[in-house]
């Protein structure tokens, strides 16, 4: 899918047939005369119009419709963009439910303390272009329903316009392949769609596969991919997508997305109903790959990108790893299986150690790994990403400069440390058998710090534990649980952090 037409429109343009206010109440000095009018007389009818949310009235314009929404207060210590980006959500589906099929937004307003007044008309647009979004299989199996609208006007400037569209075209890739159901999105289906989007794009496509190759490169990743592989439809694959800049490389980066196409917990698997839904287990990979789409349009200079999809199904059958085996990772690490449902920590950590290798003499290198990991980073922050630096990454702020790169886009994210307990956590008290522990026997949820022992275990396991503040190389390195942030049935998937991600890295 890429977007509907959108446009810088105006007003007064016969073009469209409904007008989508986004802007607080504080003034409506700075309105259109013919908007303020006809907001006037409700506002003093009907004091629900003054709060947050939408009011439909007329208009004396072309368009006819006037959608008023509120973004409500923005002026407290706890208000932040999203009062933005959810009022041009809000506000568009508003215009959609009363029959437009092309609407103009309107931004107007600041938040006074953390965002000003271009980036707060950024939010709103990219939430209005988000309530355009029809997941893929509608589109695939319902023409009449492909497409929410027919044109979509932006009554703002041309570049906040450009930029909007190039990140919600990268979050398309990622909701359709991160929302789409296990068969769908199947490991060889995630190939094809991958193919497709971008064919002739200037990204480098590279796929990894087949249970023997996989056993020998990616061994934890084949772990995993042991009982899926024994189902063509559903074996696994590592899909690699790089993007080279002309001329000079200043900086590279490696991104790592968890692609679990169907997390069925393994032999430890899912019991009492709470398999519904894992088939977002992949949204890491997801918005790595949509990240990728947004590169490919924004086309940065001094910047060269590469990621690595581990896309693989963690089923459950005669053929499944299981706990108590010992298997040596790629880095050389020994460990021994806790809860085969930890198999994202499985999928990536190999293909972290590559990325590893491959980072080693490049210009300032920073890995990150992007997964919906852990439901203790739920019952930690609720519904934000968080964001987890080793000691290179943490002495160059990354952590702190990607929070702040998420709150000027309405993609939030919090603060997570890696300590010393985590560390001690994965090793093996024993000393006898192994080096390191995949995990304990207790789900993520019920285990104290449990997201941020995986941040730790990524570490020891793809052997960059050997590139930290004090090696001769060191590498920085941020894991990113967006368990919380991925979104849930039965609504599309966020694409986050995706916004933020673009920000941070690309500007």
């Amino acid at each position: 899918m890429t977007l509907p037409t959108v446009c810088v429109g105006d007003l007064e343009s016969d073009k469209y047939d409904a007008i989508v206010l986004v802007s607080p109440l504080a003034t409506m000095d700075g309105f259109h005369a013919k908007l303020k009018s006809a907001l006037e007389p409700v506002l003093a009818l009907d004091g629900s119009a003054k709060g947050k949310g939408c009011t439909l009235v007329p208009v004396d314009l072309p368009a006819k419709r006037l959608v008023y929404s509120n973004t409500g207060p923005v002026d407290r210590d706890y208000d932040d963009l999203r009062r933005f980006s959810d009022a041009g959500f809000a506000g568009v589906k508003r215009a959609l439910a009363a029959g437009a099929k092309s609407p103009l937004l309107v931004a107007q307003g600041s938040m006074p303390y953390c965002g000003n007044s271009k980036e707060a008309s950024l939010c709103a647009l990219l939430g209005g272009m988000a309530a355009t979004y029809v997941p893929l299989e509608m589109r695939e199996s319902n023409k009449e329903k492909a497409q929410k609208v027919d044109l979509l006007g932006w009554a703002g400037d041309q570049a906040t316009l450009d930029y909007a569209a190039k990140v919600e075209q990268g979050r398309i890739v990622a909701r359709d392949i991160g929302g789409s159901d296990p068969e769908r999105m199947a490991p060889p289906r995630v190939e094809e769609y991958v193919r497709e989007a971008f064919k002739d794009s200037g990204i480098d496509i590279k796929i990894e596969k087949g249970q023997d190759h996989l056993e020998k490169e990616y061994p934890c990743m084949a772990a995993v991919n042991r009982a899926a592989s024994t189902v063509p439809r559903h074996d696994g694959r590592l899909i690699w997508l790089t993007y080279k800049p002309e001329g000079e490389v200043k900086k590279t980066v490696y991104l790592v997305g968890k692609g679990i196409t169907y997390d069925t917990g393994g032999a430890d698997i899912k019991a009492g109903g709470v398999m519904a839904g894992m088939s977002r287990d992949k949204c890491g990979a997801a918005a790595v790959a949509g990240f990728m789409k947004s590169v490919q349009l924004f086309k940065p200079k001094g910047i060269s990108v590469v990621a690595g999809l581990s896309m693989v199904r963690n089923s459950v059958g005669a053929n499944c790893y299981v706990a108590d085996e010992i298997i040596t990772s790629r880095a050389g690490v020994r460990i021994r299986v806790g809860n085969t449902d930890a198999e994202g920590r499985m999928a990536m950590v190999d293909v972290l150690a590559r990325c590893k290798e491959m980072a080693i003499g490049q210009p300032d290198p920073h890995m990150f790994t992007v997964a919906t990991l852990t439901g203790h980073a739920v019952l930690a922050y609720g519904g934000y990403s968080i964001a987890m630096d080793n000691g290179p990454a943490r002495h160059a702020g990354v952590g702190l400069s990607l929070m702040k790169a998420g709150d000027s886009v309405a993609d939030m994210f919090e603060m997570s440390t890696i300590r010393r307990e985590d560390w001690d956590f994965n090793v093996d008290k024993s000393g006898e058998f192994v080096s390191i522990l995949q995990c304990n026997n207790a789900p993520s949820s019920r285990t104290p710090r449990g997201h941020q022992m995986p941040g730790a275990f990524l570490q020891q396991v793809s052997g960059l534990d050997n590139h930290q503040l004090k090696s001769e190389f060191p590498i920085k390195y941020t894991h990113l649980d967006i368990a919380g942030a991925a979104g849930e049935l039965p609504h599309p998937t966020t694409a986050a952090p995706l916004p933020a991600l673009v920000k941070f890295l690309i500007g």
